[in-house]
This record gives C-alpha cells, sequence and structure tokens, in this order.
C-alpha cells in the first residue's frame, strides 16, 4: 500500500496524477468532437456550395438535374477503365491488346517462359479469327533450312535483301518518346529485322541500334521538306546517304486517319522535334490530307519514280484500302506503263487504328480492317500478275 499511495500521491497543483490523465483524456476527447463537428459542418458547407453551382450552372445537363449526385458520373467514367482492365474484363477483351497479349509480352520481356497450359482461351469459333493451317506431315528438326532474304527493289542502284517476314511497323519521334525509339532499334537489330522511323523523321536515337531503317514519307514531308513543305531533293539524298536507311515509303494514308491530315501543336515542336522535322521551333505544323504532287494514279508512280531516282534505294507507298478495286486499276496501269514504274513494295494498312490521333468517327468507319484488305491486295497483284517479279 506504500507503493501505491506513493503512485497516486498529489502533484504539485493538488491533483492526483489518475486524476490528471483522465481530466486530459477528457479534454482531448472534447478537441476532437469538436473537430468532427466542423469537419461534417465544413464537408456540408461545401456539399450545399457545389450543388447549388451545379443547378445554376448550364454546360452539364446531368449536373444540373442531379446535383452534387451528378458528379460522381464522370468520376465513376473515368474510373470505369481502370476497374474494367483489372477487375472485370476477361483475358481476350480488350483492344487493341488484352490482358493475354499484354502478359505474354511482359513475361518475354524479363526472360521467363512464355508457354501456357490447360488450352487456348482465344474464341475459336468466331468468324475471321485467323489460324496457321498445320502441316499433316511437319518436317523434322534436321530438315529445317534458313528462308533465302527476299530482295526488294531489284532494279533499284542499292536493292535490299529483306532478312525477316516480321518488322516493327511506323511509329514516329515525337508520338514515341526517346527511350521507345531507342529501345525499338537496339530490338530490331538484335531480331535482324527492320523499324520503320515513321512520318517524324530520322533522329539519332534510330542510328543509334544500329538496325535497318525504312524512312517514311509523310505528306508533310518531314525530315525531307523545303520551307514551303514540299520535297527537298538535297534533304532527301542526305537522308539516303545513311547506309542504315534501306527504303523509302510513301505514306498516302494510315489506319488511325485514312484521308485526313493533321495538326502538330507547337507546343509539342521542342528544338530537338523542329530540327529533326525540319519546322520552326514552338510553332504548330500542319500534315496536308495528302501530298500535293499526288492526284492520281500516274502521279503516285510519277512520284515513287522520283524518289527512286533521287535515294537510288527501293521506294514503295503505304494507304489504307477503301474501295479494292483501287488496287486493279493501279496495277492495270502498272502493266501499261512497264514493270520500272512499279513501286517496290505496298504497305497495306488496316482502318483499325494506330499510333496517330483522329476522329472516333473516322478511326470508327474510315477504311478497310486488315483482315479484309490484305487478302483483297494480295488477290488483286497476283491475279493481274504483278507480283510475280522478286521485288
Amino acid at each position: 500500500m506504500d507503493d501505491m499511495t506513493a503512485w497516486i500521491s498529489a502533484t504539485p497543483d493538488g491533483l492526483p496524477t489518475a486524476d490528471r490523465l483522465l481530466g486530459a483524456t477528457g479534454v482531448a476527447m472534447q478537441a476532437l468532437a469538436v473537430l468532427f463537428v466542423w469537419v461534417v459542418g465544413l464537408g456540408v458547407l461545401v456539399a450545399l456550395i457545389l450543388a447549388a453551382v451545379d443547378r445554376c450552372q448550364t454546360a452539364d445537363a446531368v449536373r444540373r438535374n442531379y446535383p452534387l449526385i451528378g458528379r460522381f458520373r464522370g468520376l465513376f467514367s473515368r474510373l470505369g477503365e481502370f476497374f474494367r482492365q483489372y477487375f472485370f474484363a476477361m483475358d481476350r477483351e480488350e483492344q487493341p491488346f488484352n490482358r493475354a497479349q499484354r502478359g505474354w509480352v511482359d513475361e518475354a520481356s524479363r526472360g521467363r517462359t512464355t508457354t501456357s497450359a490447360f488450352g487456348s482461351t482465344t474464341p475459336m469459333t468466331t468468324p475471321g479469327q485467323p489460324v496457321f493451317v498445320s502441316a499433316p506431315y511437319a518436317l523434322a528438326e534436321r530438315e529445317r533450312c534458313e528462308t533465302a532474304p527476299m530482295r526488294i527493289g531489284p532494279h533499284c542502284a542499292e536493292p535490299f535483301d529483306a532478312p525477316s517476314f516480321f518488322n516493327v511497323s511506323g511509329m514516329s519521334f515525337g508520338s514515341i518518346s526517346r527511350p521507345a525509339v531507342k529501345a525499338l532499334s537496339r530490338g530490331a537489330a538484335e531480331a535482324g529485322i527492320w523499324l520503320n522511323t515513321g512520318e517524324g523523321g530520322l533522329s539519332d536515337w534510330h542510328l543509334e541500334g544500329g538496325c535497318d531503317l525504312v524512312f517514311q514519307i509523310g505528306t508533310a514531308k518531314y525530315g525531307v521538306r523545303d520551307a514551303a513543305g514540299s520535297l527537298d531533293p538535297d534533304r532527301l539524298r542526305r537522308v539516303a546517304a545513311e547506309p542504315r536507311v534501306r527504303m523509302f515509303e510513301i505514306k498516302l494514308s494510315q489506319g488511325a486517319k485514312p484521308g485526313k491530315g493533321g495538326i502538330l501543336p507547337g507546343g509539342k515542336v521542342t528544338p530537338k522535334i523542329a530540327e529533326i522535322r525540319g519546322i520552326p521551333e514552338g510553332r504548330y505544323s500542319v500534315s496536308p490530307n495528302r501530298h500535293p504532287e499526288i492526284d492520281g494514279d500516274d502521279a503516285l508512280l510519277d512520284f515513287v519514280g522520283h524518289v527512286r531516282d533521287i535515294t537510288g534505294k527501293p521506294v514503295g507507298f503505304k494507304t489504307v484500302i477503301g474501295d479494292p478495286r483501287w488496287i486493279d486499276r493501279l496495277c492495270a496501269r502498272i502493266l501499261e506503263r512497264g514493270a520500272c514504274a512499279a513501286p517496290d513494295f505496298i504497305t497495306v494498312d488496316g482502318g483499325d487504328g494506330g499510333t496517330g490521333a483522329a476522329p472516333m468517327a473516322l478511326m470508327d468507319h474510315v477504311g478497310l480492317s486488315l483482315r479484309e484488305a490484305l487478302p483483297a491486295a494480295s488477290d488483286a497483284l497476283h491475279g493481274t500478275g504483278c507480283a510475280s517479279g522478286s521485288g
């Protein structure tokens, strides 16, 4: 009892220690209660102000008709993409790349196994689903041989022997970042495939990896243009003098925006972008909806020949196909003019989209999908005999 008495002995102000602790606790609880009331009151005040603002504004009908509550519609709409991606979407549902494909790329990039078990999750009965037709008697391992390179532009001064069937399509520096361009360049070099520069011009980072390059000439002719936006033969020759640039591709249209040009905002025209593309720094740049020089089949073939004469390298064009009969007409014109007038290759892009931005109406409804366009182009080329050459 003596120890207990000493523990609860009076403090200098005359209160026992235990009573002092209880008093401090009570004061703290009262402070928290007051704070809670203030927070709730402030929340109610903010809610009333937002509700009044929503009721008075005329820009959003949902918020006007349902003050405060209507604000959650926009929030949930923005968050819906992330909830679907991680919680609700099945492995094969998302576009353009679903969860299964993203997982495969992630595992491969980490050097892990990319094999899977328990069957495919791809819907096999969907019309148009592509399949590789298996042979009844597969080649034995000892019978395997390397695929011979395909010579593109056999009549050019510098033809290109393409070593790979799979290559990297066009993505411009500017639409993708410097690290992305460097990674693609290095990866393409290791894989022995070519990399398309996209219409944004040739940067140092395209060259850094040492891969083969296809220089794309867009309607704005970035990288090979003069001050007026026309083709500059001298700049084109300088690009062609780079040994890593193997071919040139004239872009008529692309999947994301067939038949439409584009605007590069001035805020995105950095000093490096301006230097590479040949445009004024900090000023917006307009890409026409087509090349001014190309207004028909003959003009297209003339422009292909003009670029080939300047560069000495294979030249082709890229397009989104609308009416497949156009390929038949182009092939007929090529046969009339002779094999030397033909493009060295044709890149078929589907109207399925890409890295470019475009109005939804164009992206959704303009141009054939690749699954329709590629067989149509192949049938036209083989049916007319234009695909019989080695180029």
